[in-house]
């Protein structure tokens, strides 16, 4: 693993960088500009990685992960641009796009997109990027092992399609918590006891999520086992489908995905 600048030092940063560290990358090799002192120390304390109060004290290696606020992007990446000697760009900031952050860092194009989520806090998410144009096989490889850190890969080939992967994998941690939610309550109005409910409800979300990854069988298949025919999960499955549970799925994606791209375009305008 190259060395790695991290710009930004919040939840997101330090989990990748946790995930780094742990794969075996030499802390004294990452280092972090962080403006809270607090999360500076924290970040200090975990990793034993180099940090920095301020953007003019970083020796920006040759990777360098933007992990800011996207609306803090136009300014950090102005004083960055005078810098820039060849470095490869990886951004993490939600709904900033390529051309973008290219024009806000004075013309620089070595630059990969990604949408990371939350289970990244765990080791265990799922990362969508997007290499800008002629970006190399080896940049693609480097920016890839640092999310890599943290979970699964994928890569779109279209920029416009990170809308879609903020509108799954990104929100779609959310939806999940929202379905253990209505379980865990519809566990509780069947009488069982509410710790009992939240357990049965996580517990059976972790297993089934487990088993369909490591079976590597359809999803449809699956469910089509747990379903005998005249049983419970039959009658079950039969009051979902005339909720119109899939629809109200699709419609809350597409919504997802339509603000994501209306983020994109209240971004561009910055700066």
């Amino acid at each position: 693993m190259h060395k790695v600048s991290f710009i930004g030092g919040g939840n997101m940063a330090a989990a990748i960088i946790g995930g780094l560290v742990a794969s075996g990358a030499d802390p004294a090799g990452i280092e972090v500009v962080e403006i809270n002192a607090d999360a500076r120390a924290a970040l200090a304390a975990r990793f034993g990685v180099v940090t920095h109060a301020d953007l003019s004290q970083a020796r920006l290696h040759g990777l360098v992960v933007l992990a800011i606020k996207p609306q803090s992007l136009p300014e950090v990446a102005a004083a960055l641009s005078t810098r820039m000697a060849g470095q490869l760009v990886l951004s993490i900031a939600a709904g900033v796009r390529v051309a973008d952050l290219s024009r806000w860092l004075g013309g620089h194009d070595r630059i990969v997109r990604a949408m990371p989520n939350t289970p990244a806090l765990v080791r265990a998410g799922i990362s969508g990027l997007y290499a800008a144009p002629g970006l190399t096989a080896e940049a693609r490889s480097d920016a890839e092992a640092v999310l890599r850190a943290v979970g699964g890969v994928v890569w779109v080939e279209a920029e416009t399609q990170l809308d879609a992967v903020t509108a799954i994998s990104g929100s779609g941690p959310a939806y999940v918590f929202y379905c253990i939610e209505a379980l865990e309550a519809a566990a509780v109005a069947q009488g069982l006891a509410p710790q009992i409910a939240r357990q049965l409800a996580l517990q059976t979300f972790f297993g089934a999520g487990k088993l369909a990854l490591e079976s590597g069988e359809e999803p449809a298949l699956l469910r089509q086992r747990v379903t005998s025919r005249g049983g419970t999960t039959e009658r079950g499955l039969a009051a979902l489908d005339a909720g119109d549970v899939k629809a109200a799925f699709a419609a809350a994606a597409a919504a997802a995905s339509r603000r994501s791209a209306e983020l994109g375009d209240e971004l561009g305008r910055l700066a």
